[in-house]
Formats: structure tokens, C-alpha cells, sequence
């Protein structure tokens, strides 16, 4: 699924679309039985600027985060607690359907991770193994070994700009595809 974004606003509205994917029933992290087992990891690749941590600004704020959330690279990851939200709160943010609900947002940056056994350190498998985390991870080329078989991948591209595009603009156009590993 490909996605382009021509501004922070379209960037905003694939995130939503994006989260409410996931939270109404891909079947990515359930077990055997239907159950969901595991965290919901999205693993963000893209070059530097490209918007990673703007994806999953706009998430936090969807899910209710009232904090701001900056790029974790210098502490290399952060942890959000998420409100409640009943039925009606979540409509009313634009989902269609109540689904899956998480309890905790954990945003890491394994940029400065030197291999997975620094992951592990941070309390990798505890986070990945409680199904009430949603889990974005930036770089998650670097930390390969380590990531659940089953998870969503979604890279973020710099589209190359066109003539009579405004120079020095942050808001480039980005491509955005997202895949789901399995």
C-alpha cells in the first residue's frame, strides 16, 4: 500500500488511516486461537528527515497523547501512557470502529543502538510481549534480528521535487509505503 504525502495535514491523515487499521483487526500479532498475543510493532525506515517521527507525532496525538512527542535518539526510547477511550471518543477522532485498544506507546530510535543486544537491555522482549503496547521503532534495519517475524513495515521516502516547486520548503513530497511482514 503506497501512500503520498504532499504536506504535514496528508501526512496526519495516513497516519489515522494507518491506525485504524491496526487497531479495527489485521491479524498480524494473533495467535493460534484469534487472540492477540503479542505487541503491535511498526518498524519506520526512511533517511534522516524524511518524517519518521512526524508519523508517530501524528499517532500520539490520535491516540490521545497530550505530551509532545519529540524523537527519542538521544534516550533512545520513550514510553506514553494512552487514555481510555470509549466507543464514541474514538469515532469522534475519526476511527469508524471501536477495535483493538492499547494501553501504553512506546517510540524508540535504534539510530544510535550499536546491535540488538542493546534492545534486549532496554526490556525489548517484555514490551514486544504484552499486547497492550503499540510499539513504533525508527531504524529497524539495525536491530533486524530482533524484530518480531510479524510486523508492519513502513518506509518514508523524499519524492524528488518538481520544477516550479517552492525551494527550501520543508514540506516536501513524501512517499510513504506500508507492508505487513508475516
Amino acid at each position: 500500500m503506497n501512500h503520498i504525502s504532499k504536506s504535514s495535514e496528508d501526512t496526519e491523515k495516513i497516519a489515522k488511516e494507518f491506525l485504524d487499521k491496526i487497531t479495527n483487526g489485521f491479524p498480524l500479532t494473533r495467535g493460534t486461537k484469534g487472540v492477540v498475543s503479542r505487541a503491535c510493532v511498526v518498524g519506520l525506515t526512511g533517511d534522516l528527515g524524511t518524517g519518521k517521527t512526524t508519523f508517530t507525532q501524528f499517532v500520539a496525538k490520535s491516540l490521545g497523547v497530550k505530551t509532545k512527542v519529540n524523537s527519542p535518539t538521544f534516550v533512545i526510547m520513550k514510553r506514553y501512557s494512552l487514555p481510555l477511550r470509549r466507543g464514541s471518543a474514538r469515532r469522534a477522532r475519526g476511527f469508524k470502529k471501536v477495535g483493538r485498544k492499547f494501553k501504553n506507546l512506546f517510540h524508540i530510535d535504534a539510530y544510535r543502538l550499536k546491535n540488538e543486544k542493546e534492545l534486549f537491555h532496554l526490556g525489548w522482549e517484555e514490551i514486544i510481549s504484552n499486547p497492550e503496547n503499540l510499539v513504533f521503532i525508527e531504524w529497524p534495519e539495525l536491530v533486524a534480528k530482533a524484530m518480531p517475524k510479524k510486523h508492519y513495515k513502513i518506509s518514508i521516502k523524499h519524492l524528488p521535487r518538481r520544477s516550479g516547486a517552492k525551494a527550501g520548503t520543508k514540506e516536501g513530497h513524501r512517499k510513504f509505503g506500508i507492508k505487513f511482514s508475516s
